[in-house]
């Protein structure tokens, strides 16, 4: 199999196999891994390329996912899939893992203070959440009970800071509950919340 490369744009490197296009990577990479046009290489070597330019790539797409926002490992593992072999990117993971980026601990005690503190969901919504990125279950419960949650403390702070408006509306209140219902509170919390704002003169 005769090796060969072509530029692409800006920092691209496409790599050719008998003049026809297998895999693209990047200048760095193939400053570091070059081999000259018109080498022969066997089928190992080339699969040994192939597998250090994709696990290149899955530890690139971690770095850039992860400079966006935190991430589990599970979230983390199903974005790198669509692009990525299972291998590689188990090996990016380990290497963000052994770098202290990825903590799915740290992870869902951010993503709670998130949740609750700013957003003011519901605890039912929370953990939906979390089990939604793939955080395993004991972390989950580790992380709500070092956590007091007060659900009606948080309709509370939503009736007064986002829906006032609707309640003057036509129907405002069942209007309000449905939202807050979607939020994930519970019936009996919504009422107890209203009844707080009724009658401790909250609005």
């Amino acid at each position: 199999m005769i090796i060969s490369h072509q530029n692409g744009r800006g920092k691209k490197i496409h790599i050719l196999i008998d003049d026809e296009y297998q895999i693209t990577t990047d200048v760095d990479f193939w400053s570091q891994n070059y081999i000259n046009d018109g080498t022969d290489i066997d089928e190992e070597q080339w699969q040994e390329l192939v597998d250090a330019i994709n696990y290149r790539k899955a530890v690139n797409k971690c770095y850039d996912l992860l400079s966006r926002r935190d991430h589990s490992v599970k979230e983390l593992r199903k974005k790198l899939l669509r692009t990525v072999d299972p291998d590689n990117a188990d090996k990016a993971i380990e290497k963000m893992l052994d770098l202290g980026y990825l903590d799915d601990e740290k992870y869902a005690r951010t993503l709670f203070r998130h949740l609750y503190d700013n957003k003011k969901m519901s605890l039912n919504f929370i953990k939906r959440e979390m089990y939604m990125k793939g955080i395993d279950s004991f972390i989950i419960e580790d992380v709500l009970c070092e956590n007091e949650v007060d659900n009606v403390a948080n309709i509370v702070e939503l009736i007064n800071s986002k829906y006032a408006g609707k309640l003057q509306g036509e129907n405002g209140k069942q209007k309000v509950m449905a939202s807050l219902a979607r939020k994930g509170f519970s019936y009996s919390d919504i009422k107890s919340a209203f009844y707080r704002i009724e009658n401790e003169d909250y609005v």
